[in-house]
């Protein structure tokens, strides 16, 4: 009994070892693949996550300072124009108030001119005194005397006398007026702000004072015809 007992144990033995070591082989195997992955994911899941968190908190980050300059650009674009509109409004205060004392001095100019330039009469001695007060203004050298005795001797103080019969005439250039002066003499030497007319005595006198200053150094200095 105990002989044939024992190589049939022998045998059970080893099948029942076998069948362990299988099963264990087997569970081991098993384990191990489902293991292997879970381990992967999640070691891929943990590295991902800060990864993404970066991003989602970079993104946030970009989008509110994105914000920031816009805002930052706005308030800058209107603080640069209420600039430009202060300065174009205080240009344009600065030229009406320049504009403004421009005409204020012009009127007062004019009106200081005017209360100094006395009323003379219309008649050979105002007309003399009219002359002498341009002349002054211009630089022109003259006396009253000198003048009145040219007027005299040139044409008795007529400022519509013309000399018809000399050789001035002859050539068609009469000489007229009260200093007798003929016209391109007139041309030459009228001076500004007088009447362009040979026969208006005051201009007649400027302008005869001015060309006898130029050739003579005076009008004083002249006796005769000239």
């Amino acid at each position: 009994m105990s002989a044939s007992s024992t190589p049939g144990h022998s045998r059970l033995t080893k099948a029942h070892k076998l069948s362990i070591a299988g099963v264990a082989t087997f569970s081991a195997a098993a384990l191990a693949f489902s293991l292997v992955p879970a381990d992967a994911a999640q070691a891929e899941t943990v590295s991902a996550a800060p990864v993404a968190w970066t991003k989602v908190v970079d993104g946030a980050q970009t989008k509110a300072m994105h914000g920031h300059l816009s805002a930052q650009q706005v308030i800058a674009d209107a603080n640069a124009k209420a600039a430009a509109k202060a300065k174009a409004d205080a240009d344009a205060k600065a030229k009406a108030e320049a504009a403004a004392k421009k005409d204020r001095e012009q009127k007062t100019a004019a009106s200081r001119s005017a209360a100094r330039t006395p009323v003379f009469a219309n008649n050979l001695d105002g007309w003399i005194k009219e002359a002498l007060f341009i002349m002054k203004r211009e630089g022109i050298p003259g006396t009253y005397a000198g003048i009145h005795r040219n007027i005299m001797r040139e044409s008795s103080g007529n400022p519509m006398a013309i000399n018809n019969w000399d050789i001035n005439a002859q050539n068609g250039i009469p000489s007229k007026g009260l200093l007798q002066v003929i016209l391109p003499t007139f041309k030459a030497y009228h001076v500004k702000g007088t009447k362009f007319d040979q026969y208006d005595p005051v201009a007649n006198i400027v302008a005869a004072c001015n060309y006898a200053a130029d050739r003579y150094g005076s009008m004083d200095n002249v006796n005769s015809a000239y």
